[in-house]
């Protein structure tokens, strides 16, 4: 993977860290128009409570429940830009599937 921008212009590298033990793990783009914004975030921890699993969401080193809106928000994560998605739990296959469908209809957003 690439470098990416991050939040404040500077390079953040590829840094994904090694996945929990046990963890199903997908690297997803983010393809909306406005990326990982407020409206946006709260369709990913609604898609996130469905589901008996925790989720983890990494960028640029920075790790985040994937429960939470304003931790998401805070991963400052643009279109263009990669975010790794680790859940743990009975449901982990399944919330990713889903997770990733999300993500790969763009929260649902006309762009």
């Amino acid at each position: 993977m690439s470098d990416e921008i991050d939040a404040i212009g500077g390079i953040c590298g590829p840094e994904f860290p090694p996945p929990r033990e046990g963890a199903v793990v997908r690297h997803i783009p983010i393809i909306n128009q406005k990326g990982l914004h407020a409206r946006a975030s709260a369709k990913f921890v609604q898609t996130v409570e469905r589901f008996q699993a925790r989720v983890f969401v990494t960028r640029c080193g920075q790790t985040v429940g994937g429960d939470s809106i304003m931790g998401l928000m805070m991963l400052a994560a643009a279109p263009g830009t990669t975010i790794m998605v680790e859940a743990l739990g009975s449901d982990a296959e399944a919330v990713v599937a889903a997770l990733v469908e999300l993500i790969g209809n763009r929260f649902g957003e006309d762009d």
